[in-house]
C-alpha cells in the first residue's frame, strides 16, 4: 500500500502514475492512493489528469445485428424511422424485415462476409435499409459523402476495395450514374451479371434507388426482389455467426497527408456507443428524434443511428439534404422531440425559425456537435427555438463519435463552458510533448482508451500503429483540458484540420490539388474564423512569373467537378513569398496573422 513505502520508493511509484504505461497497475495504485488521497496528493502537489469512468450500465457484447433483432422484440410496433421527404416509414418489425431483405439480397449477388458495401447517398431511405441490411448480412458498409466528385469517389472505392455500391441516380445537380460511369467505364457493358473493370476491379455490382432502366445497374427494388423467403430467413440464422469485434463499418477521416484513411469500426463499438449515447440523452420509445445531420457521418450513424436504435427511439429524415426549412416543418408535422445538429445547422435553424415562427410545441432538446458552438449560439438554440435542454457531444471518428457528453441535468454553465462529462467505460488522460501525464487543468494531448476506439486503419498499419500504441492509447491530436470531476474543454487543434460547419478538412489535400493549377506555383491552406460556419478555408498562393492576380471565381471554376464544394476555399490570396522557418517549413500563423491584418485594413 501507498501509505507503507517508504521515501525512496515513492517517486518509483509517482512516476509509474505519471507515465501510465501499465492500466493495471495504475488502477491498482490509483485504489491504493484512495486511502489517503489527500496526504498523498498534498505532500506530493501531484493531480495527474487521468480518469476512468465506469457507468451503471454495463457494456454489450452483441452484433448490430443481434442488437436490431432486440429491437424489434421490444418495439416492435414502433417507429423506426419516418422519411418525411420520400413519405415512407418503417416499425422496427417492418425495418428488420426489409433489412433482411437487403441482406439476403447482397448475398445473393455473391458477396460474402467482411466484404465491402459503399453507399454514396444523402438522407434517403435505402440509406438507412442498407446500413441494416449490411450489418445483417456480415458485410461491412462504407458511408462516402454525396458532395465528393468522380476522383474522390474513385479513392474510396479503391482504398476499402468496395464490391458492391449503392447510390441515387441524382441529388442536387449531381448525375451520380454519369460520375461512376466516368470512373468506371465498363459499368454498362456489365457482363454476366457483374462489372469487370480493369481501373476498379474489386467493383462488381452498382445498385442505384431509381425507376428508370441505367444500363449496368441494379434498381433498388431489383435489390429486395432478389431472394425468396428461405433465404431471408436464413438472415437470421446468420446472427450468431457474426463476432461483434468484427468491422461493421468503414468512416473516412483524413489525415496530415492530406489523403482520407479509412476507419473501421466494430459492432462492438456501434451497439455500446450508442447505447451510453442514448443513456445520457434520456431516450426512450416516445423520442422522436429530426435527424439533420449526414447520416454518412459517424455523427449520424452513431450519435444519432444507434442511438435510436437501441433505445427504441423514432428518426425522422426531414429531407435528402439540409435544409432548415423542412426540419422546422417535420418537427411540426412529426412531433419531433430531439433534435440533431452542427452548430452551423442551428444557426440556420435560428435563422430560418425567426422567419417562419412555427410552433415547435413537442421539441424539448437539441444535440449538437461536430464542431465548437459559441455561449451564444447555445442561448439562441434554447430561447428562439423554445427547447428545455440543450446537450453536446465531443468526440472522434476514430472513437465510434463520443468521448465526452452533457449529463442530464447539467447546469447552463456547465454546457457553456465544457464539451461535457467523460462517457461510460471510456478511459482518458491529458499528456505534454513528452508523452507525460499532466496534471488536472493543465493542457496538453487528449488521450482515449477503452471499448470505443477503432480497429485500425483500414490497410494503413503505419498510420494506425501512429494513431494507437502497443498501450492501447489513442493519440486524438486535440489540445484539452481534463479536470478532475470530468468535465473537459477544448483548447485547440494540434492538427491542421479546419472544421467547416462540421466537415472535417485537412489543408494538404486542398493545396495539393491548386497546385495542379496552370497559374499557381505553391498553395498553403490555413482556416479562418466565420461566424456561421465555424471556420472558412483560406488559401494562400505563390503564382506562376506574368501571372499578376487569380480571381476565387477561377479556383472555383477549376474544382468544379474534381473537389466537394466545402474544401474549395472561401477566400484566395496571392503572396510574394511565404514565411518559413530556418529549416523550410511554413509558418502557418504567421498567414493567419497576415489575413487578420487583411480584414482590420
Amino acid at each position: 500500500m501507498i501509505k507503507q513505502l517508504q521515501p525512496a520508493s515513492l517517486q518509483f511509484y509517482k512516476n509509474v502514475l505519471r507515465a501510465n504505461s501499465q492500466p493495471h497497475t495504475t488502477h491498482y495504485l490509483g485504489r491504493c492512493l484512495s486511502t489517503q488521497p489527500a496526504e498523498f496528493i498534498k505532500s506530493h502537489n501531484f493531480h495527474p489528469a487521468h480518469l476512468h469512468h465506469i457507468g451503471k450500465t454495463p457494456l454489450i457484447y452483441r452484433s448490430v445485428g443481434q442488437e436490431l433483432e432486440r429491437a424489434a422484440a421490444e418495439y416492435g410496433s414502433t417507429e423506426s424511422i419516418v422519411s418525411f421527404h420520400e413519405q415512407k416509414r418503417y416499425t422496427f418489425q417492418g425495418l428488420i424485415e426489409e433489412a433482411d431483405r437487403v441482406a439476403a439480397g447482397l448475398l445473393k449477388l455473391g458477396l460474402k462476409q467482411g466484404d465491402h458495401v459503399g453507399i454514396w447517398a444523402p438522407n434517403n431511405m435505402h440509406w438507412y435499409l442498407t446500413l441494416m441490411g449490411a450489418a445483417r448480412a456480415g458485410l461491412v458498409s462504407v458511408g462516402i459523402n454525396p458532395a465528393f466528385q468522380g476522383p474522390e469517389v474513385d479513392y474510396c472505392l479503391k482504398k476499402v476495395k468496395v464490391k458492391a455500391l449503392i447510390m441515387p441516380e441524382t441529388f442536387k445537380k449531381q448525375n451520380f450514374y454519369e460520375i461512376i460511369k466516368s470512373i468506371c467505364p465498363e459499368l454498362p457493358d456489365r457482363v454476366d451479371g457483374s462489372i469487370n473493370s480493369t481501373s476498379l476491379p474489386h467493383l462488381k455490382h452498382v445498385i442505384i434507388d431509381t425507376d428508370s432502366k441505367l444500363k449496368g445497374a441494379l434498381s433498388f427494388d431489383q435489390l429486395l426482389g432478389l431472394s425468396n423467403p428461405v433465404e431471408r430467413e436464413a438472415i437470421s440464422k446468420l446472427q450468431h455467426r457474426i463476432v461483434p469485434d468484427s468491422g461493421c463499418n468503414v468512416q473516412f477521416t483524413s489525415g496530415t497527408t492530406g489523403r482520407p484513411k479509412a476507419a473501421v469500426l466494430s459492432h462492438y463499438n456501434f451497439v455500446n456507443n450508442g447505447t451510453h449515447i442514448g443513456n445520457r440523452n434520456l431516450l426512450d420509445s416516445n423520442s422522436r428524434i429530426c435527424v439533420q445531420v449526414p447520416l454518412f457521418h459517424v455523427y449520424g450513424v452513431v450519435v444519432t443511428v444507434m442511438a435510436a436504435m437501441t433505445h427504441g427511439s423514432t428518426l425522422v429524415l426531414p429531407a435528402a439534404g439540409f435544409s432548415p426549412a423542412d426540419t422546422l416543418r417535420a418537427i411540426v408535422d412529426e412531433k419531433c422531440t430531439v433534435v440533431h445538429g452542427t452548430p452551423t445547422m442551428y444557426v440556420d435553424l435560428i435563422k430560418k425559425q425567426r422567419e417562419l415562427k412555427l410552433p415547435l410545441k413537442t421539441a424539448q432538446m437539441a444535440v449538437t456537435g461536430g464542431a465548437p458552438c459559441s455561449p451564444q449560439l447555445f442561448l439562441d438554440i434554447k430561447n428562439v427555438l423554445g427547447l428545455e435542454r440543450i446537450h453536446t457531444v465531443y468526440g472522434l471518428t476514430e472513437t465510434t463519435a463520443v468521448v465526452f457528453q452533457t449529463k442530464p441535468g447539467d447546469s447552463m454553465e456547465r454546457i457553456l463552458n465544457t464539451v461535457g462529462h467523460l462517457q461510460d467505460h471510456v478511459e482518458v488522460k491529458v499528456v505534454d510533448g513528452e508523452g507525460h501525464t499532466v496534471q488536472f487543468g493543465e493542457p496538453g494531448e487528449l488521450y482515449v482508451r477503452g471499448y470505443a476506439t477503432m480497429l485500425e486503419y483500414y490497410d494503413d498499419e503505419v498510420k494506425t500503429k501512429e494513431t494507437i500504441g502497443n498501450d492501447k492509447w489513442l493519440k486524438t491530436g486535440d489540445q484539452f483540458i481534463l479536470e478532475s470531476d470530468g468535465y473537459g474543454r477544448i483548447v485547440g487543434r494540434l492538427k491542421e484540420m479546419i472544421i467547416r460547419g462540421g466537415e472535417n478538412i485537412f489543408p494538404k489535400e486542398i493545396e495539393d490539388f491548386l497546385n495542379s493549377h496552370p497559374k499557381i506555383i505553391e498553395t498553403h491552406v490555413i482556416g479562418v474564423p466565420d461566424e456561421r460556419l465555424g471556420e472558412e478555408c483560406c488559401a494562400f498562393v505563390r503564382l506562376q512569373d506574368g501571372v499578376k492576380s487569380i480571381a476565387r471565381e477561377e479556383v472555383k471554376e477549376f474544382a468544379q467537378g474534381k473537389l466537394a464544394h466545402f474544401k474549395i476555399p472561401r477566400y484566395v490570396i496571392p503572396i510574394n513569398a511565404f514565411p518559413r522557418t530556418t529549416s523550410g517549413k511554413i509558418q502557418k500563423f504567421k498567414l493567419a496573422e497576415e489575413y487578420n491584418k487583411m480584414q482590420r485594413q
